[in-house]
């Protein structure tokens, strides 16, 4: 059997993508049966695929990769970003069986089928992505089960919207836990919405100390600990969803500590503040987004993975939210602080990995937040 499927005329379909506006793309099973349903969405990364399969940011989706292969380096365990795979499909154009890295510790196929994770490769996924792109992200089924099309096509259309989801509680440690060193001159306690470990790594790798707090963590729980500041995590769903999280984070900004907010943690601390979210046509993800820092007028290069954003408009007038960075492609709302407080988050990823680490001087700048907040 050839390392790789390639869908053509040739082959008989085997699997099958169905979406809520009834387009059908036909595809071929990589050996695991079933069916799953979700939000379709796309992601452009050429690579960092085991990275974006296991962020928990991406719960209750379904994934087309827009890079046409797939699997051709394996997987290596350190790499997750979680305990495992987070999404609910894999949509690719080509399939490798054997990944080709040495160092890997296993292939990909092996890794989706421990977690019954449903794939199908040899889709023309140039057309699907671009399907999203004009028509926007929407609701999909795929199977291995393709003899009844049209009663999937009634039973996509009862597939709950990603907008009203609160996603987070599904991806949320169950007990608080510690990373990084004790010893270390930094304490940061860490809201755990989805959270991925590279994050916990840039924060050990500058001497910080983390306690990771599940998702219903009450206030009194929180500060109970006493820590430096705080970050509030990157995770899925909707945020205008969770409005006892975003209570509590009205409440940890009020003790005038430092607080870093990263994608959902980002959009929390916005609505917390006044400001409004809303859902995007199809959302940013992808490792090559390009921010404006509006302080330095620099250009970066960033990772992104959200369908929902901060409004514009709904920046106020009298300056205490102040806009820090800019999405060039469509101007949306990347990075805000607060004027008064040593608050401040973006909507992008600067713990990327495999990269870009443009941004990697914003996990730098929390740090001097809290040397600030220790004198």
């Amino acid at each position: 059997m050839s390392n790789y499927i390639k869908m053509n005329q040739s082959i008989q379909p085997t699997a099958a993508v169905i979406l809520q506006d009834g387009t059908i793309f036909f595809g071929k099973s990589i050996g695991i049966e079933g069916e799953v349903q979700g939000e379709l969405c796309f992601n452009t990364g050429m690579t960092g695929y085991q990275e974006i399969f296991t962020d928990p940011s991406y719960y209750g989706q379904i994934m087309v990769m827009a890079s046409v292969q797939i699997g051709n380096y394996g997987v290596k365990e350190e790499e997750n970003e979680s305990d495992g795979v987070k999404i609910n499909g894999l949509i690719c154009r080509n399939f490798t069986r054997k990944g080709s890295r040495p160092a890997k510790d296993s292939d990909l196929k092996d890794f989706l089928a421990k977690s019954n994770t449903v794939a199908i490769a040899g889709v023309d996924t140039r057309a699907l992505v671009q399907h999203i792109r004009d028509h926007g992200a929407q609701n999909a089924i795929i199977t291995t089960q393709i003899k009844d099309i049209e009663q999937l096509k009634h039973k996509v259309k009862n597939v709950p919207s990603m907008a009203g989801l609160e996603l987070s509680s599904k991806v949320t440690c169950k007990q608080p836990y510690f990373y990084g060193s004790p010893q270390s001159p930094y304490k940061v306690a860490a809201l755990d919405m989805g959270i991925k470990r590279n994050i916990l790594r840039c924060l050990a790798e500058r001497d910080v100390y983390v306690r990771v707090y599940p998702l219903e963590t009450t206030f009194e729980e929180i500060t109970s600990w006493p820590c430096d500041g705080y970050l509030l995590s990157n995770g899925p769903g909707d945020p205008a969803a969770m409005p006892r999280t975003t209570d509590l984070a009205r409440k940890i900004i009020a003790l005038g500590k430092p607080v870093f907010g990263i994608c959902l943690g980002h959009q929390i601390i916005g609505i917390s503040q006044g400001l409004e979210t809303f859902k995007m046509h199809h959302g940013h993800r992808g490792i090559n987004h390009p921010i404006e820092n509006i302080y330095t007028s620099k250009g970066e290069i960033t990772s992104q993975n959200h369908g929902f954003a901060v409004k514009s408009q709904s920046l106020t007038s009298d300056c205490s939210i102040l806009l820090t960075h800019r999405h060039l492609n469509d101007q949306t709302v990347a990075g805000i602080k607060l004027k008064d407080k040593p608050v401040f988050s973006v909507q992008f990823h600067p713990e990327a990995a495999p990269g870009p680490h443009d941004s990697r001087y914003l996990f730098d700048e929390f740090i001097n937040l809290l040397k600030q907040n220790k004198s």
